[in-house]
């Protein structure tokens, strides 16, 4: 399933301050063990009910974690970047995952070993902290999910999702429509009409195939603001 590690897959790991920290010997260690796949957009990269294999960074391209589709359809819960880390909290549990990985771009993972990670967890920190803030914003991004999903209009769940609570490390997204319609859980059509209302509101500025937050805490704001009682855009 994975082939060895590349020089690419090292200079990731050495961007990363938990490895940066590491004694020498067992960054090699650590970078020897590393390994990495292909997925073409569409593909289902990790399924459901499988045995965990460690804990996975992306590398290239852009994966959303979801439910496993049921009469076709299913519940995104986050979008996971290029230099972003997932899966830790499976890596935690002796248990198969319970959701799958599907890619929304052509994508290449790596993939830190259950074994590194469990020799890391018993004698680092720093990845300790590293998974401690990990495990916080997942928290965070699910409690946000779930009364967005509840309580949130349309234009407030795209807004959830283009917001700094699920993308960290820029706030240039270059997400096509279809993408973040398949993040957020809704049609094409709503997420255009979503992103249109908010460039109208000066929260977004709209590029092509990308989008530009300039102010965080106005978009922050907008999103857990009191929905009005009536909206343009319907759910699909």
């Amino acid at each position: 399933m994975f082939s060895s590690s590349t020089s690419s897959s090292s200079r990731f790991l050495a961007a990363q301050p938990w490895f940066a920290r590491l004694p020498r010997l067992t960054q090699i260690r650590v970078d020897e063990s590393i390994l990495r796949m292909s997925a073409s957009r569409g593909d289902v990269v990790l399924h459901a009910n499988e045995k965990i294999e460690g804990c996975y960074a992306v590398l290239s391209g852009l994966i959303k974690i979801q439910t496993v589709p049921v009469k076709g359809r299913s519940s995104s819960f986050v979008g996971v970047a290029c230099g972003e880390w997932f899966g830790e909290g499976s890596a935690l549990k002796d248990e198969p995952r319970r959701y799958e990985v599907m890619a929304l771009r052509d994508t290449e993972l790596l993939c830190l070993p259950l074994t590194e990670f469990e020799q890391l967890r018993a004698t680092s920190i720093e990845f300790n902290q590293f998974l401690v803030t990990q495990l916080n914003l997942r928290v965070s991004q699910a409690m946000a999910l779930i009364e967005a999903t509840r309580l949130r209009t349309p234009e407030q769940r795209v807004a959830l999702s283009l917001s700094s609570q699920f993308w960290s490390r820029t706030r240039k997204l270059s997400l096509s429509q279809d993408e973040l319609a398949s993040l957020v859980g809704i049609s094409r059509q709503t997420a255009n009409r979503a992103l249109q209302a908010l460039a109208q509101r000066g929260l977004v500025t709209l590029e092509f195939g990308r989008v530009d937050i300039g102010d965080d805490d106005a978009l922050m704001r907008f999103i857990f603001s009191t929905p009005e009682k009536k909206t343009s855009l319907r759910a699909p």
